[in-house]
């Protein structure tokens, strides 16, 4: 019993010795400690869907379409056979016998109601393109 202190000894002595630097060699560097950076303060990007007002078919016949919004289309043609929404933008097909029309809609200011835009017609039978101005004639109510 009176050993087992006198063993411990050594065990102590080589956990806490720090040898000795030898002449001409380096000094131990010690590890460097860096502390976190400053927390960045990032500004959002600018924004890459920004408003980009649309350009508006000016085409003659078209008069009582262009400008005018979901309501007032429907008021003109009756319901649409498709309203479809993405975001701010509408399309809106209004189906007859003779024609399809779809007319699109963009709001024209950021925030603002979308009013159509442009207007694209086909036949209903073959989807041929047709005239626009004819198509709004043949579908008004």
């Amino acid at each position: 019993m009176r050993r087992l202190p006198i063993l411990l000894i050594p065990l102590l002595a080589a956990c806490g010795s720090n040898p000795a630097p030898q002449v001409g060699a380096p000094a131990p560097q010690r590890p460097v400690v860096r502390s976190a950076p400053p927390p960045q303060v990032t500004q959002p990007a600018p924004s890459t869907t920004a408003f980009r007002a649309p350009k508006v078919m000016n085409l003659p016949g078209l008069e009582g379409v262009i400008g005018k919004n979901e309501t007032a289309l429907a008021n003109i043609f009756g319901p649409p056979r498709l309203a479809v929404k993405e975001g701010d933008v509408r399309k809106l097909q209004f189906v007859g016998d003779a024609c399809v029309l779809d007319v699109y809609l963009y709001p024209l200011q950021p925030r603002a109601e979308p009013s159509a835009t442009y207007v694209d017609a086909r036949r209903a039978s073959d989807g041929l393109d047709v005239d626009r101005a004819a198509c709004v004639r043949a579908l008004r109510r």
